[in-house]
């Protein structure tokens, strides 16, 4: 049996034991113990690869569909010319990685130049150079099917090289923030090797196993045909790539991407340390894992642990389906809806809650949050010829008296350091005002007490989410459903596999979703990430797929002068985040979707054979497995000292 034969077996041992829960716990790192031959444990990071077993393991075309992203390829092995980290970076969230500085526009936005770093090299030891970053562009503008081939297609009329290295695009039109789509929020359009790829008559079909060259500081050693492992190696010349030129040497010589099953295995993997870094896994999981291991760590040290992504999971309101092409309904859905009682049902009270279009998370406090604090605490509705002030500043209190009940001073008691972590604020729950938003709108009550439309009809609404997949997002449409229906409200769920769920949301075929279309770098202020799609230029009716980030149809005359405001703007200028302020308001006052919580992930790291890992004290990065700006983790990593 060769040693590729034995790292197979122990992978399937590693998993059959976790499904056991047999393995022995050491009381401290074990030298002598081995992943595979050659292969020692104490020099591995064993990380999880959500995606699960990879369908299509041979296949690392990350230009086109097929094969697995998150198998250590878009972290480890492929770059591109800038990243901007989800907290804090390292020195700072925005990196030059393959770029040498940030990208030059002229006065006009139509033109963008690149300046790249020099002394980088592939692994198979070919300098990268400007010929790379053209090549790569062109490829996909010639097969506007593959990733961001359309949008490159889209805006760039010519791309060519003052001297190699140094990258001009010239725009098809203004636009300031055209380098997005070579900057790393959870990936990016990452750069080609000429000299591999020029020789492939079909770019689409190509694999790119054979070899797979690496412009990270890892390359690929092996992977399991059956796809439920990659195992990748350090490069000898590490130094000669963009993480280890701006930060030394990643630490681990060897790193392992798995996909160690169900949230209960990985909770046994962990406690039994083969699993270094476990990407999510329920509440319930992590309650458990803590008080099984206590080298296992989350992002804060205390309750509720979890990583708050910079993504707002939102109750998606079709603005074209009748009658939730009201404000007044909008609004009323969301008054009669108990977010304590959603973040309990959810996430055990672990949700970090947003009443506003923007996820808590990142920067995103001290830029957006903190200043819409006290026009919250002021915005009122007319009800009645009163007014009625929604904004509820105690709910994360609430959550947060009601979990310590069940958890003690693992709760934190600093209202400061719960808001931090629980959210600012979020709306009341007072149906009876709900109820008059309604009435005033034409609605009746049958004898029932359940809500019929201004026609007669009775009010029925389906909530469309994603099932067992996606399980804390499901929990809350349910007790949304539960809700709603206790408010009179006919209210049921319908769940569907991530396929058919974007699709149907993509196409307009839904009333209500719990899914999110808002997304935001949360290391940098600007929204024109997500919000360029919302200008009504891009607005599509139901029955067309909608254009990017706004499924729930909604357009605002005032929005489109914001967007356009924003987009006029350089992206470090100051004045875009009064733009966003301003944007926060008009979707306070229109409730387009009814925001909820950011995207908690309960990402653990193991720190028995490993420290140093990132967390709400140290966020030099997001530690979430998937994410391809992990890679900053591994130099800042350090081997656990031996005793």
């Amino acid at each position: 049996m060769n040693w590729k034969q034995i790292l197979r077996l122990l992978i399937t041992m590693v998993l059959i034991g976790s499904a056991l829960g047999s393995l022995a716990l050491a009381a401290e790192p074990i030298e002598g113990l081995d992943v595979a031959p050659g292969v020692p444990r104490h020099e591995t990071l064993i990380l999880e690869n959500p995606e699960g077993r990879i369908a299509d393991p041979g296949r690392f075309n990350r230009w086109a569909s097929g094969g697995g992203d998150s198998t250590g390829l878009q972290q480890l092995a492929l770059d591109t010319l800038w990243y901007i980290d989800a907290d804090a970076g390292i020195d700072k969230p925005w990196n030059d990685s393959l770029a040498g500085a940030p990208p030059i526009y002229n006065e006009d936005f139509t033109q963008m130049t690149v300046k790249l770093r020099e002394g980088i090299y592939w692994s198979d030891g070919v300098e990268f150079t400007a010929d790379d970053v053209i090549f790569t562009v062109e490829t996909l503008m010639a097969n506007p099917t593959m990733e961001f081939g359309a949008q490159l297609k889209l805006n760039v009329d010519k791309v060519y090289k003052t001297d190699d290295y140094t990258v001009v695009f010239d725009l098809t039109k203004p636009n300031s923030r055209f380098h997005a789509i070579f900057t790393v929020r959870w990936s990016a359009c990452f750069i080609m090797p000429k000299h591999i790829w020029e020789k492939v008559e079909d770019p689409i079909a190509f694999d790119f196993n054979d070899p797979l060259v690496s412009l990270g500081p890892y390359v690929l050693k092996e992977y399991d045909p059956n796809g439920y492992w990659y195992l990748w190696e350090r490069r000898e010349d590490w130094e000669r790539t963009s993480l280890g030129m701006q930060f030394g040497m990643p630490q681990p010589k060897y790193a392992l991407y798995i996909a160690p099953g169900p949230s209960d295995k990985r909770v046994i993997a962990q406690s039994n340390h083969e699993l270094d870094v476990i990407h999510d896994l329920s509440p319930e999981g992590m309650v458990t894992l803590l008080k099984r291991n206590p080298t296992s760590i989350g992002w804060f040290e205390g309750f509720p642990w979890a990583h708050p992504d910079p993504t707002l999971p939102s109750a998606l309101l079709n603005n074209e389906k009748y009658p939730l092409n009201i404000r007044d309904v909008r609004w009323a859905l969301a008054l009669a809806t108990d977010i304590v009682n959603v973040s309990m049902a959810s996430y055990g009270g672990a949700a970090t809650l947003s009443a506003i279009h923007v996820p808590p998370t990142g920067g995103y406090l001290e830029w957006y949050f903190d200043p819409m604090e006290d026009w919250l605490q002021k915005y009122s509705i007319e009800v009645d010829g009163e007014p009625f002030y929604p904004y509820d500043t105690t709910v994360s209190l609430r959550v947060a008296e009601l979990v310590r009940k069940q958890l003690g001073d693992q709760v934190p008691t600093d209202p400061t350091e719960i808001k931090k972590s629980l959210g600012y604020g979020w709306w009341k729950h007072d149906p009876d005002v709900a109820e008059k938003l309604l009435l005033r709108n034409g609605f009746t009550r049958d004898r029932r007490g359940k809500w019929l439309l201004p026609n007669g009809e009775p009010w029925e609404i389906t909530i469309l989410c994603e099932g067992h997949t996606r399980p804390t997002m499901t929990r809350a449409a349910t007790m949304i459903a539960e809700q709603w229906n206790k408010f009179g409200i006919e209210t049921q769920t319908e769940t569907a596999d991530i396929a058919l769920l974007n699709t149907r949301i993509n196409y307009g075929d839904y009333e209500v979703a719990m899914e999110w279309c808002i997304e935001t770098w949360g290391g940098h202020p600007d929204l024109f990430w997500f919000l360029e799609s919302w200008h009504s230029d891009y607005y599509r009716t139901s029955g067309e797929p909608a254009v990017s980030k706004n499924p729930m149809r909604f357009k605002n005359e005032e929005l489109d002068r914001i967007i356009e405001a924003i987009q006029a703007r350089d992206f470090d200028d100051p004045e875009c985040i009064d733009l966003g302020i301003e944007y926060l308001k008009i979707c306070v006052e229109e409730m387009p979707i009814i925001p909820i919580m950011s995207y908690n992930v309960f990402s653990v790291c193991d720190e028995y054979y490993w420290e140093g890992f990132p967390t709400a004290k140290n966020p030099y990065t997001n530690p979430v497995a998937n994410w391809a700006n992990t890679k900053y983790m591994f130099p800042m990593i350090r081997p656990k000292e031996q005793k």
